[in-house]
């Protein structure tokens, strides 16, 4: 390691050197000091190495939120091991394509997620270990805190390069498969950086960690407070009326949000007869209703921006009282432009492609080096969503380019390509069409057009059971419509924008 080195794992350590016993974790009851996290960290590194996980060595996570979790990520920081989380809402066939992918040596899983996965140690004999969060664990499982002990006192020295992968992060599954994100320790101080200069973390803020820690934004926020110095208040999923208790017992200063997180919260708080007092800021996506309710009715104050897995997080930021409906302005550490169909840059105000460059951008798709090359083309990261700046540089998001259309229902990515190839296996579906409506509730919700004939063969919630049955639940069409023909282009592909004007966007 060179001396210019900063790692993740560095990070940890400088934060046990000046925090020392301020709260790191706080989950349930336990308490975790910044010195006690790092000997956590520490110890759970040998253990990996003493089982012969190492650097360059995969391990898939699938569970719910736990301070065990974030121990996790540290170890393999330091060990150069690859943490490979997993969306816990797919499907078991979904999660076993994206194993199949990650090849990883280790797989953890906690109590909720086990249905899924329970038979795979006797199936799965690529993978070694087979652990559980927990004191317990199933057959074929080992508890997790074993996986602390039996490891020599200290762990063995790991050459890990900032440029070298810390995470892969799912994204949507524009193939089949949830590509892979693949950040960097770079990626990620670079990304705590950027969020302490620009939002104001520091020492003594507290962040509820309500979302789930396979996205890049609760992760990213985690880690950000940690390198600031403050706590991350972990609960294993979100829910509003624990949240109230959490953010008023541990005066939580921070909340990362996406619809319907903020309006179920303020209406249990309402409940509770709580101001949320302590809440100074919070970060996402919200419907504009919901954000001036925030406003109305707490002192905390809503951020905004663009990001995406692939570039860390936000790559730009603002206070949305400081400039309605815009997703701000770039941040310090990237460059953000718009560029038409040959990359050429279009003037102010003109819509194109939103491109990064800069250290915030990851380091490729795992596995994928001709996805990676594509989005990579001429030097900059290709983000498939389309924008326009107005003259004093603040981006304004218009939509997705055509062939990365995406549903957000709640949070979550939904590609139309994958929900139109589970209808198409329907005996007598001739063709679908899917896209993405307003939701008052979850932000957006899918809608699918379906072809077939005779009509009444099926009903709406035969499609969306259908689809259920296959795919994640949150991928269901929340409206169905169905029709003989389809409007198609010359080429015979269904015309996207012709459905959309004729059926519209009402559920």
């Amino acid at each position: 390691m060179g001396p210019h080195a900063f790692t993740v794992y560095d990070m940890i350590t400088r934060g046990a050197l000046v925090y020392g016993d301020a709260p790191a974790v706080i989950h349930d009851d336990r308490v975790v000091s910044f010195r006690e996290f790092r000997q956590r960290v520490d110890t759970l590194a040998a253990g990996l190495a003493a089982r012969g996980i190492g650097k360059g060595d995969r391990i898939c996570v699938l569970a719910q939120n736990n301070a065990a979790y974030l121990e996790l990520y540290g170890a393999c920081a330091r060990q150069g091991i690859i943490a490979y989380p997993i969306n816990w809402r797919l499907t078991a066939d979904e999660v076993e394509r994206v194993v199949e992918r990650a090849a990883p040596a280790m797989m953890v899983v906690d109590a909720t997620t086990l249905p899924a996965v329970g038979d795979w140690p006797s199936r799965k004999k690529s993978i070694r270990h087979w652990y559980q969060f927990g004191d317990a664990a199933a057959d074929g499982f080992t508890p997790f805190g074993t996986a602390l002990s039996g490891g020599p006192a200290t762990p063995p020295d790991a050459e890990v390069s900032p440029d070298d992968a810390f995470a892969v992060i799912s994204t949507a599954a524009v193939d089949v498969v949830p590509r892979g994100a693949v950040l960097t320790h770079a990626n990620v101080i670079t990304a705590n950086l950027t969020m302490m200069a620009s939002i104001g973390y520091e020492s003594g803020d507290r962040y509820l960690l309500g979302l789930p820690l396979f996205h890049v934004t609760p992760l990213g926020t985690a880690l950000a407070l940690m390198h600031a110095g403050g706590a991350s208040v972990v609960m294993s999923r979100f829910d509003p009326d624990e949240a109230v208790r959490l953010i008023d017992r541990h005066r939580v200063t921070d909340l990362s949000t996406f619809p319907p997180v903020v309006a179920n919260l303020l209406d249990a708080a309402r409940k509770a007869g709580s101001g949320l007092p302590s809440l100074k800021r919070v970060f996402g996506l919200e419907a504009p209703d919901t954000i001036k309710r925030l406003h109305a009715e707490t002192r905390a104050r809503f951020w905004t921006g663009f990001g995406q897995s692939e570039t860390s997080g936000p790559v730009t930021l603002v206070r949305v009282l400081d400039k309605p409906g815009a997703a701000g302005r770039p941040v310090p550490t990237c460059q953000v432009t718009l560029v038409d169909d040959d990359d050429r840059e279009v003037p102010i105000g003109t819509p194109g492609e939103i491109v990064v460059r800069g250290p915030l951008v990851f380091a490729g798709y795992f596995a994928q080096p001709d996805v990676t090359a594509y989005t990579f083309r001429n030097g900059w990261h290709h983000t498939g969503d389309i924008g326009r700046f107005d003259a004093d540089g603040h981006l304004y998001y218009v939509k997705r380019k055509p062939e990365k259309e995406l549903i957000k229902p709640g949070g979550e990515n939904v590609y139309p390509a994958e929900v139109e190839t589970v209808i198409m296996e329907m005996d007598g579906v001739t063709g679908v069409c899917v896209y993405g409506i307003p939701d008052a509730k979850w932000g957006e919700a899918v809608k699918a057009v379906v072809e077939v004939a005779p009509l009444g063969v099926y009903t709406a919630q035969q499609v969306s059971d259908f689809v259920g049955s296959k795919i994640a639940r949150f991928k269901r069409p929340h409206a169905v419509v169905f029709t003989e023909r389809l409007p198609r282009a010359a080429d015979g592909a269904v015309d996207r924008e012709a459905v959309k004007t004729r059926w519209g966007t009402a559920s």
